[in-house]
C-alpha cells in the first residue's frame, strides 16, 4: 500500500505541475470534452462526460450505490430477536398534511423531467432519481407510514433496481458485440442536436441511471424507516 500510494502521489504531482494556469482561457480537457459532446450532438456536456466519454467510470459509481443497497438490505433485515410492531400514526401539522400530497406529484414529475432531459439541460439520472425517490416520501410526511407503504411496493423497486443495472451492462456489452468497445457510443444515430432523441446512447444510459438511483434511494429509505418505525427488539428474559 505504501509503494502504491507513493507512486500515485508522484503521478498526481506530475499531473498538477502540467495543469494549465488558473483562470486561463484555454483548458485542454475542457476543450476536448466540449468538442466531443457537440460532435455527438449532446447539448449537456456533463451528460456527455458521464455517459459517453467516461461511461465506464459511471458504471463504477452505479456499482457502488448498488452494493450499498445490497449491504443495507442484508444488514438491516429483520433478525430473530426482533418483531414488527404496528406503526402508530403521528399527529401531522395541518399545513404539512394539506400541502405535502399536493407537492408530491409536482416533485415526482420534476424528478422525471430532470431524468428525461439529462442530455439537454443541467441534471440527469443521478439528480432526477434522487428527486423522484424522495418525492414519494412526502406522503409519509403528510399522511402516515402505511400510506407510504401502499405506494412503495419494495419488491417492484428491487426488481427495477436490478433491471436498471442490467440494462446499463447490456448497453455496454452491445458495443462489444457490434465490434467497437464496451460502452462505446456508436450503436445509435446521434439525432438532431438539442432534442430528446439526440446523443446516441446517452439518453438510454442516463435513463438506466435514473431508474437505478430512484429505486436504490427508495429501498435505502425503506430499510431505515422500517428500523425506526416498525422493527423492535423482543422483550424477554
Amino acid at each position: 500500500m505504501a509503494a502504491g500510494g507513493a507512486g500515485l502521489a508522484a503521478l498526481l504531482v506530475a499531473a498538477c505541475l502540467d495543469l494549465p494556469g488558473f483562470g486561463g482561457r484555454s483548458h485542454p480537457y475542457g476543450t476536448r470534452a466540449v468538442h466531443a459532446s457537440l460532435t455527438r450532438h449532446t447539448a449537456n456536456t456533463i451528460a456527455s462526460v458521464n455517459f459517453d466519454q467516461r461511461a465506464y467510470d459511471t458504471l463504477g459509481e452505479m456499482s457502488i450505490l448498488f452494493t450499498a443497497v445490497l449491504g443495507c438490505v442484508v444488514l438491516l433485515r429483520q433478525a430473530r430477536d426482533e418483531h414488527r410492531a404496528e406503526p402508530v400514526p403521528a399527529e401531522v401539522a395541518r399545513p404539512v398534511r394539506r400541502y405535502a400530497p399536493i407537492m408530491l406529484p409536482v416533485a415526482l414529475v420534476t424528478g422525471l423531467y430532470v431524468i428525461a432531459h439529462g442530455q439537454l439541460s443541467p441534471g440527469g439520472g443521478f439528480q432526477g432519481g434522487v428527486v423522484a425517490a424522495t418525492a414519494l416520501h412526502l406522503l409519509y410526511l403528510g399522511a402516515d407510514y402505511r400510506a407510504l407503504e401502499r405506494v412503495r411496493p419494495l419488491a417492484v423497486f428491487e426488481t427495477c433496481d436490478a433491471v436498471a443495472v442490467s440494462s446499463y451492462l447490456v448497453l455496454g456489452a452491445a458495443g462489444v458485440l457490434a465490434g467497437t468497445a464496451f460502452l462505446a457510443n456508436t450503436l445509435l444515430p446521434y439525432g438532431t442536436f438539442n432534442t430528446l432523441s439526440s446523443g446516441g446512447a446517452v439518453p438510454l444510459l442516463n435513463a438506466a441511471i435514473g431508474m437505478e438511483v430512484a429505486s436504490a434511494v427508495v429501498i435505502l429509505l425503506a430499510n431505515f424507516l422500517d428500523q425506526a418505525v416498525e422493527i423492535e427488539e423482543e422483550r424477554g428474559s
